[in-house]
C-alpha cells in the first residue's frame, strides 16, 4: 500500500512535480495494491476553508495527512470490535486489480480552538467525512460513483449506530454507487480515540472520479 501524493497545478514549488507524477504512476498501477491520493491543493483548501489557518505550512498539511494514516492503520494497531487490516481493506475495496486509487477523508475536521466547545455525534462525523470540501484528493465524487467505500470509527460508538447510518448514506446517495456491487460500505471499529478526540471517522473509498 501507498499512500501517495499527487501534484496540483495551484500548489507547486517544484518544476519537476508532473514528471514525478507521469513516470511513476506506471508502478503504481502495477506494483501497488493499494494507493491511497492524497493532494496538496485540497489539503490547502482544508486548512483554509475548514481548519480556518491564513498561512498553512508543510506541518499543518502533514497532519492532516498523518490523521488519515493513523485512522486507516488503527487496525493494525489496536485491538477493536471489527478489525480491519490493509488485506481485509484490499479484499473488500479493490473490485478489479488496476482499481486501487482511492479518496480518503477524515472527520472531526474544526479549527484548533472549537475541539472543546462542541460534542460530535456519529452522523455529524458521517456527514462531514463523506463532503467533497473535506476530501485529501481534489476529486469531486459527484463527478463519479463509489465502487467500493471502507470507514474506519474509533472511540466510544456503538456498532448499530454506525450500521444505520451507513444504510441511510447508501439508501439517500444511492445514485452515486454503483449498482452492481450491493452493499459495498465495510466498516471497522476501534474503541481507542486517536490523541485529543472522543470519536474520529476515517473514510477511504474507491470512486471512479479518480480517472
Amino acid at each position: 500500500a501507498t499512500f501517495s501524493v499527487v501534484p496540483s497545478p495551484k500548489v507547486s514549488d517544484t518544476v519537476v512535480e508532473p514528471y514525478n507524477a507521469t513516470l511513476s504512476m506506471h508502478q503504481l498501477v502495477e506494483n501497488s495494491d493499494e494507493t491511497f491520493c492524497i493532494d496538496n491543493e485540497a489539503l490547502y483548501d482544508i486548512c483554509m476553508r475548514t481548519l480556518k489557518l491564513s498561512n498553512p505550512s508543510y506541518g499543518d498539511l502533514n497532519h492532516l495527512v498523518s490523521a488519515v494514516m493513523s485512522g486507516v492503520s488503527t487496525s493494525l494497531r489496536f485491538p477493536g470490535q471489527l478489525n480491519s487490516d490493509l488485506r481485509k481493506l484490499a479484499v473488500n475495496m479493490v473490485p478489479f486489480p488496476r482499481l486501487h486509487f482511492f479518496m480518503v477523508g477524515f472527520a472531526p475536521l474544526t479549527s484548533p480552538g472549537a475541539h472543546s466547545f462542541r460534542a460530535v455525534t456519529v452522523p455529524e462525523l458521517t456527514q462531514q467525512m463523506l463532503e467533497p470540501k473535506n476530501m485529501m484528493a481534489a476529486s469531486d465524487f459527484r463527478n463519479g460513483r463509489y465502487l467500493t467505500c471502507s470507514t474506519i470509527f474509533r472511540g466510544k460508538v456503538a456498532m448499530k449506530e454506525v450500521e444505520d447510518q451507513m444504510r441511510t448514506v447508501q439508501n439517500k446517495n444511492s445514485a452515486y454507487f454503483v449498482e452492481w456491487i450491493p452493499n459495498n460500505i465495510q466498516t471497522a471499529l476501534c474503541s481507542i480515540p486517536p490523541k485529543g478526540l472522543k470519536i474520529s471517522s476515517t473514510f477511504v473509498g474507491n470512486s471512479t472520479a479518480i480517472q
